[in-house]
């Protein structure tokens, strides 16, 4: 998906932030959350509460998911729908028991964790990072 473009109607004297769909053509928002809920994978998801390095070598922190690297790469961008905890999220760090359609959800608290649990979720990917991403630019080129 492209950067949103801002655009100004005639009743509107301030500008709009207007998402573009893939094609180039201007979406209006309620369409364009229908779009990214088109892409949604679900995923079951889980958090954790340790301290210390993820596998990229970034401290832990909000935002930072673990996932499997042949699923989600190290370094991508996601968007997760999951109640509260809904948002974009970090692909920074792997995890022996991630395989396969799971995520990891990094909480600052064991009490945040247990509130969590296991859950589905859904899970659409804005951007892979590592080797995927360099594969998918040399295809552009």
């Amino acid at each position: 998906m492209q950067d949103p473009v801002t655009t100004t109607s005639p009743g509107n004297s301030v500008g709009k932030v207007v998402p573009e769909s893939p094609a180039g053509k201007i979406v209006e928002p309620a369409k364009a959350a229908e779009n990214l809920d088109s892409l949604a994978v679900h995923y079951v998801a889980t958090a954790y509460s340790l301290r210390g390095r993820t596998a990229s070598g970034k401290f832990v922190s909000q935002g930072i998911i673990a996932a499997d690297p042949r699923f989600l790469p190290l370094g991508s961008r996601v968007h997760v729908q999951a109640g509260a905890w809904s948002g974009e999220y970090l692909v920074a760090d792997t995890g022996g028991a991630i395989k396969g359609r799971r995520i990891d959800i990094w909480t600052p608290s064991t009490r945040e964790a247990m509130r969590f649990g296991r859950r589905t979720v859904k899970l659409t990917v804005l951007n892979y990072g590592g080797k995927r991403a360099a594969a998918k630019r040399r295809v552009q080129i």
